[in-house]
C-alpha cells in the first residue's frame, strides 16, 4: 500500500507499506524531513519501520491473544493501518493514496471514535455486529489492560492493575497526592471500577496541536559518548534541542520515584512536549505513568523500605545510586507530606483486592521511604551529586520495560 506519511496537515514522506506485515518495505521520497519522527535519519527505513512497528500494541498485552481472534487480525501491527497509525500521544499518520482523507476529519482529538476495539482489549466483547476499527486503542503502549474513552466531552484513558493484588491503578492516586503535596507538575489520576475491577483514570495531556516525545527519542538525536553516563548523556541530548527546565524536571521525578519506589521508569514513561507544526518544546511532560511502584509485585512478605538495592531506572540500577543524581533538593518540603501514610491507608481501603495486612505493610513503607529521603537530603552536597552524574557505575546498560513476565521484558 502506498500512503504518505503525515505530520498533522504536513506531508513527510511518500512511503509503501507490505501488505502483509504492516512494515515500511520502501521510502520512496522525502518532503519534510525535519518532520521525520524524532530520532529518526530521513530516509532510514529501517529505523523507520521500528518507529512505526513500535506504535502497534505490544504482544505482551495481558489478554490481546483473545482479542486478536475476537478482532479477527492474526497481529498487533495490523491493526494500524485500520486507523491510519493515529494516536492521542502524537500527530503522526499515513494518507492512503488516492484516500484524499484530511487530518480534521479523522484525527481523534477532534472526531469520535468507538469503544468496540477497547472493550474487546478489557474482554468485554463488541456492542454489535460490525466491528468498529478506527480506534486510538490500536496504537496504545505498555503490558496493562487499557483503553481510550471519552468522557464528558474528554479523551480519557482507562489501565488497569496486575496479580492478585491489583495495585497499580492506587498506586497511580498514591503518586498523583504526593505530587500535589509537594507541587510537581503531574498527570492527576483517579480510580473507575469497572465489572468490579479498578482501573486509574486520567486525562490526556497532549493537545491538537502538541506531542509527547519519549526519553528514548530524544536520546537517539545524538550517539551517546562512551565517556558521558546515561543521565549526563539526556542532558546534553535536551539542551541540543532547546528543551528547557531539565535538570529541575529531573530533580523532582528521580524524587518521587525514589519516595513510592517506582521500578519502570524506563525511557518510554517520561518525555518532553513539543508543537507539531513549529517542533518547538515547550518544556517536559507533566509526569505520569507510576503504578509499578510500592512493591506492586512483590509479596507482602518480601517488602523491604529500607533495601539499598531497590530497582530503578532510567539512569542507574538502584534508587540509592539514583537520587544521588538530584542536583538541589531546595524546592523540597517534606513537611507537606505530613499525613500522607493515612491517606494512603484510605486510598488502599477501597480495594478488595488488598488486605489490611498489606495496607499496613505498604503505609509503613511510604514512611520509611520519606525518613530515607530526608536523610538523603540532609547529607546531599554538590560533591557528591557531581561525582554521582559523571560515575558510570550502575549505570543502566538496556532499557527494559517490565512486561508483566521477567521472561518477556521488553527492550526499548
Amino acid at each position: 500500500m502506498r500512503c504518505t506519511l503525515m505530520h498533522k496537515k504536513i506531508p513527510v514522506a511518500q512511503i509503501t507499506l507490505d501488505d502483509d506485515t504492516c512494515s515500511v518495505s520502501s521510502i520512496d521520497e522525502i518532503y519534510a524531513p525535519a518532520h521525520f519522527p524524532m530520532g529518526i535519519a530521513a530516509g532510514n527505513r529501517a529505523a523507520l519501520n521500528d518507529w512505526w512497528r513500535g506504535r502497534a500494541i505490544p504482544a505482551s498485552r495481558d489478554g490481546i491473544r483473545d482479542a486478536l481472534e475476537e478482532l479477527s487480525v492474526s497481529s498487533t501491527e495490523q491493526l494500524l493501518d485500520k486507523c491510519f497509525g493515529l494516536s492521542l500521544s502524537d500527530q503522526y499518520w499515513i494518507c492512503p493514496e488516492g484516500s484524499g482523507l484530511a487530518w480534521e476529519n479523522v484525527n481523534f482529538f477532534d472526531n469520535d471514535f468507538s469503544d468496540d476495539v477497547g472493550n474487546i482489549l478489557f474482554g468485554k466483547g463488541s456492542s454489535g455486529d460490525e466491528i468498529s476499527l478506527m480506534s486510538p486503542d490500536n496504537t496504545s503502549d505498555g503490558w496493562l489492560k487499557k483503553k481510550w474513552t471519552i468522557i464528558d466531552g474528554k479523551r480519557c484513558l482507562l489501565k488497569g492493575g496486575s496479580g492478585a493484588t491489583r495495585q497499580e491503578p492506587y498506586n497511580e492516586v498514591l503518586a498523583s497526592a504526593v505530587m500535589r503535596r509537594l507541587g510537581i507538575p503531574h498527570v492527576s489520576y483517579g480510580i473507575t471500577m469497572q465489572e468490579e475491577y479498578p482501573y486509574s483514570v486520567c486525562e490526556d495531556f497532549i493537545t491538537p496541536d502538541t506531542e509527547l516525545i519519549s526519553a528514548y527519542y530524544i536520546m537517539q538525536t545524538i550517539k551517546k559518548p562512551n565517556h558521558l553516563s546515561v543521565y549526563q548523556h539526556f542532558l546534553v541530548c535536551c539542551e541540543e534541542l532547546g528543551i528547557p527546565g531539565v535538570p529541575d524536571f529531573l530533580d523532582r521525578m528521580i524524587t518521587l520515584d525514589y519516595l513510592i519506589v517506582n521500578e519502570d521508569r524506563h525511557l518510554n514513561n517520561f518525555g518532553a512536549i513539543r508543537n507539531a507544526e513549529t517542533l518547538s518544546f515547550t518544556g517536559m511532560a507533566p509526569i505520569y505513568d507510576n503504578g509499578t511502584s510500592m512493591w506492586f509485585s512483590s509479596p507482602t512478605s518480601l517488602i523491604r523500605a529500607n533495601s539499598p538495592k531497590l530497582p530503578s531506572k532510567p539512569f542507574k540500577t538502584t534508587h540509592t545510586e539514583q537520587i544521588k543524581l538530584v542536583q538541589s533538593f531546595d524546592w523540597l518540603d517534606l513537611s507537606a507530606l505530613e499525613g500522607i501514610e493515612e491517606e494512603f491507608y484510605e486510598i488502599l481501603k477501597d480495594s478488595v483486592f488488598i488486605e489490611e495486612p498489606r495496607r499496613n505493610v505498604l503505609c509503613r513503607g511510604l514512611n520509611t521511604r520519606i525518613k530515607l529521603l530526608s536523610e538523603e537530603v540532609r547529607q546531599h552536597s554538590h560533591f557528591i551529586h557531581n561525582m554521582a552524574i559523571s560515575n558510570r557505575q550502575n549505570d543502566i546498560q538496556r532499557d527494559i520495560a517490565y512486561s508483566g513476565d521477567s521472561e518477556e521484558d521488553l527492550e526499548i
